[in-house]
């Protein structure tokens, strides 16, 4: 039995299935037999019943005047009329007397006139005293271990009992129409086996291979995150089908939760190099200020020769560019500023629209901004220009990028797209460090400057990249909540 038990539901559902057509196939056939052989039983004796107290009621005239030929014609007539072998078929037909002795049967040789009915048989002697006590009322009589089954009737008209009618049914007939129906109801109970053990071992089958996909995909949980499930492969709403999709929610918890966990490092990454280069900055940026004040103080100097002058600026020039570096890294979101204005979008569009036309991408604008937001309108400027200004510079000769700016559910979001080359997925993972993109066109801190102020403002930046209808598409979304501090 415990093998049964261990084998796989690919096996063990169709087979236990199987089983279980048989058995209640074995079961309805069984029963349906027993009550086909009491149904037959009882119309047998119902019919027994009403023919016995017809006749016996055409009898007791024949009988009251001695009309022994009469009465013999009389118990004699239900055999022209039915068939000899049918279910219903009365055996033997006999009158008694008061006495108990034979009047008149349709079996005379076995059931002479005049002898006495108790002495003919022993089974007949143990329904003598029966049948001499019967009242008003049709009797059925089933001596155990009998063959037969008998049905006294007394034959009677208010107080005058002349005799008892009693009608001899073989129980041959009987079992033989019920082996009958039995050979019927085997076919049918085969036919139906045949026709359900392959719909069972199908079903079976179509329940047990998805176990067995949900039980592959479980065991590789520990190592790996699998594939989800195919919903076409037990696409149903039972038990099994919301197993399925529970597996495949979890699984995409687990996805999402492996993915929160990689940008919290990520993040966390971010800070520590935002601290890093913050510090950095700020130890930078004391003796640039005062490089910068000493060569202001030396130019005003009357005896400085040309090439000192020369040399003074090419000095001046180069630690501005320094000081425009370590501005960049010094990234102050919080700073006071008023609040935002729908304008303050539009004089973006106004300031990258030349740039865009230069460069021959065109501008897609979108500003649904109308009622002031309480965001700092020079920090929110400054990422919207970033943004552009990188897509600008990401597109082709011909291309076209667009800008979405909405203000709903208390959240600005801003929504820079552009056609240009498909980020890879190391790109994306250092995309918003510092310097991580420098080249001849700038110094890489864009985006850097972007994610610090989307996060200093209780917001969130985030980029997609993917080929659509054969072109890349890189979109940039920010969200900042109203009431950041201004």
């Amino acid at each position: 039995m415990r093998f049964l038990l261990n084998l796989s539901f690919r096996y063990k559902v169709p087979l236990w299935g199987s089983l279980l057509i048989v058995g209640t196939a074995l079961i309805i056939s069984s029963t349906l037999l027993l009550r086909s052989y009491g149904e037959l039983k009882s119309d047998l004796l119902r019919d027994a019943t009403t023919q016995g107290r017809t006749m016996a009621t055409t009898l007791f005239s024949a009988v009251l005047h001695d009309q022994v030929w009469r009465a013999y014609e009389i118990i004699k007539a239900p055999f022209s009329r039915e068939s000899g072998d049918g279910p219903g078929q009365v055996e033997s037909l006999v009158v008694l007397d008061q006495k108990g002795q034979i009047y008149v049967s349709t079996n005379p040789e076995r059931l002479p006139m005049l002898a006495d009915f108790a002495r003919l048989s022993p089974e007949f002697a143990s329904l003598a005293g029966i049948i001499s006590q019967t009242g008003r009322e049709t009797r059925v009589l089933e001596p155990e271990g009998s063959d037969h089954l008998f049905v006294a009737t007394p034959i009677r008209e208010e107080q005058a009992h002349l005799g008892t009618l009693v009608q001899i049914y073989s129980k041959k007939v009987l079992r033989s129409r019920f082996l009958k129906s039995a050979g019927q109801a085997a076919l049918i109970a085969a036919l139906v086996i045949v026709l359900l053990l392959p719909i069972g071992w199908y079903w079976g089958q179509r329940t047990a291979v998805p176990l067995l996909r949900l039980t592959e995909r479980m065991e590789e949980l520990g190592r790996r995150l699998p594939d989800d499930l195919a919903p076409e492969l037990y696409d149903y709403q039972d038990e099994l089908g919301r197993l399925y999709r529970a597996y495949n929610r979890t699984l995409h918890q687990l996805r999402e939760k492996a993915q929160i966990e990689g940008q919290m490092i990520h993040s966390e990454r971010l800070a520590a190099i935002g601290k890093l280069t913050a510090g950095i900055a700020h130890e930078v940026n004391n003796p640039l200020v005062g490089m910068l004040t000493a060569l202001d103080t030396l130019r005003h100097h009357d005896e400085l020769s040309p090439r000192t002058l020369k040399t003074l600026t090419l000095l001046d020039r180069g630690l501005m560019q320094i000081k425009d570096t370590v501005g960049a890294l010094l990234v102050e979101a919080k700073v006071k500023s008023r609040d935002l204005l729908s304008q303050d979008v539009e004089d973006v569009r106004t300031l990258i629209e030349p740039q865009a036309r230069e460069r021959g991408v065109s501008l897609r604008w979108e500003n649904q901004v109308q009622a002031p937001l309480s965001l700092p309108s020079s920090s929110v400027r400054q990422m919207l220009i970033n943004l552009l200004l990188n897509a600008v510079q990401a597109s082709a000769r011909g291309g076209e990028i667009s800008a979405t700016i909405t203000a709903d559910d208390a959240v600005l979001s801003m929504v820079v797209v552009n056609g240009g080359q498909i980020l890879t997925d190391k790109q994306i993972a250092h995309l918003f460090e510092p310097f991580a993109n420098a080249d001849e066109r700038g110094h890489g801190l864009g985006l850097w400057v972007c994610y610090q102020i989307a996060r200093q403002l209780g917001g969130n930046i985030e980029v997609e990249s993917e080929s659509r209808d054969g072109a890349g598409r890189t979109a940039f979304k920010v969200t900042i909540p109203f009431g950041a501090p201004a």
